[in-house]
Parts: C-alpha cells; sequence; structure tokens
C-alpha cells in the first residue's frame, strides 16, 4: 500500500474511525457538563483525547474522570473521590499534554495546508514545526492550569513549572506523532500523491500517530510525575 491514492477500503475505514471518534468526542463533552472535573481543564482534555481514542476515551473517562467530579462523589456519599492505580494516573498525565499536541496538529496542519505553506519544498516539514511550535504554546496553557490552580502559584512562577512539567512530556509525545507522520508522507503515501489534510486518511493516520505519541510519551510522564515535577492528575 505504498504510493497512488489510497484504496477505497482505506478511505472508508477512515471516515468510520473519525466519526466514532467524534460522536465519542461529543458523548463526554454532554457528560461532564454534568459531572463538571475538579481540575477544570479536564473538561477539555478528555474529549481531546477520545478525538484519537474512540471508544477507549469514553471507557476511559467514565472509570477515571466522571469519579473525580464532586458530583459523583456526592451521589454516592463519599468525601473524596476513589484513588487511581499507578498506570491511570500516568495515563491521565500522557493525555493531558497529549491533547495540546491533538489540538496542535489540528490547527496547524489545518491552517498550513490551506495556506500552501512549505519549508525546504515540502508540507511535511512545514507541519512538523508547526505542530511542534503550537503544541509547546497550547501544552503550556493545559499544564499551567492544572499545576498553578493547586499549587497556589502566580502567572510567573505557574509557566515555569508548567514548562518544567510539559516541555519533556509533549516532546516524547511528538516523537511518536511525528516518526509516523513521516512514515506516512515519505513511505505509505509519498509524492507525486501524498495523503492531505483534505482527505479524511490523513486524519486517520493523525490518530494512529497520536496513539503512538501516547505510547511514546507514557515511561517520560510516569518519571515527571514520579519525581514531582508533574502534577498527578
Amino acid at each position: 500500500m505504498t504510493g497512488g491514492t489510497p484504496p477505497v477500503w482505506l478511505v472508508t475505514m477512515a471516515w468510520t474511525a473519525l466519526a466514532v471518534a467524534v460522536v465519542s468526542a461529543a458523548v463526554i463533552v454532554i457528560d461532564v457538563r454534568r459531572y463538571r472535573q475538579q481540575m477544570p481543564v479536564m473538561a477539555w482534555v478528555w474529549p481531546v483525547t477520545a478525538l484519537y481514542t474512540g471508544p477507549l476515551g469514553i471507557w476511559a473517562y467514565l472509570r477515571f474522570g466522571r469519579p473525580h467530579s464532586q458530583r459523583w462523589s456526592e451521589e454516592r456519599g463519599m468525601a473524596e473521590p476513589p484513588p487511581k492505580p499507578r498506570w491511570a494516573t500516568t495515563s491521565v498525565g500522557v493525555s493531558h499534554c497529549g491533547a495540546g499536541c491533538t489540538l496542535g496538529d489540528i490547527i496547524a496542519g489545518t491552517t498550513i495546508f490551506l495556506l500552501g505553506i512549505t519549508l525546504l519544498g515540502k508540507a511535511l516539514w512545514a507541519e512538523l514545526v508547526g505542530d511542534y511550535l503550537l503544541a509547546v504554546a497550547l501544552g503550556l496553557v493545559f499544564q499551567y492550569f492544572a499545576i498553578a490552580p493547586a499549587r497556589g502559584l502566580g502567572l510567573r512562577d505557574g509557566l515555569v513549572a508548567a514548562a518544567k512539567a510539559d516541555i519533556l512530556s509533549l516532546t516524547a509525545f511528538e516523537v511518536g506523532l511525528f516518526a509516523w507522520m513521516v512514515f506516512q508522507a515519505l513511505v505509505l503515501f509519498p509524492e507525486p500523491d501524498p495523503v492531505r489534510p483534505d482527505s479524511p486518511v490523513y486524519w486517520f493516520g493523525m490518530q494512529v500517530g497520536m496513539c503512538l505519541g501516547f505510547v511514546t510519551a507514557y515511561p517520560v510522564n510516569a518519571w515527571l510525575i514520579s519525581r514531582g515535577v508533574k502534577e498527578a492528575m
């Protein structure tokens, strides 16, 4: 399946995966309005995570996200939400940095395509640079609103703490994502018929890449959380 136009079966699979992911994200958006998260930024993180994990994202939210709402605890007469196993705490941390990377990829990839921007003659290199820079910006915002309120930090100290917690984490996430983007652009669908952001196959590929990014970011997040650099979520 190298080069040329994507086969019909792959286009159909891509549309199906994207539709399931959008519905999964919508389900979480609706539910999180009722079960408001103790850490407000997670109300964004959970549905964004479902954009590349689909039904698995719903399961993770229902298992580890909804229980961390005051309403859920009150309905069960509990003073605090149930504790999460270490692997779940790490996974939620990965999803947090992954949300910034995902939004960065969607915004930067679409913008670069629409504006026809290239770097060294290829849109791919411009996408990688744009994705990373925007992921850093969004990741810092997401991380700031996770760390600053919890630690009572001001803007400057909060941004410094966010950078320490998120730069390495999101970079590790991008390693897996970018490796897949390069493989997809140069091996699976090379020029003269590359898969671009106006194709569902491109975004299906991004879902695959983001899942790989989750894997490459997991050990880094485990280390950051164990060192107290990143807030356990």
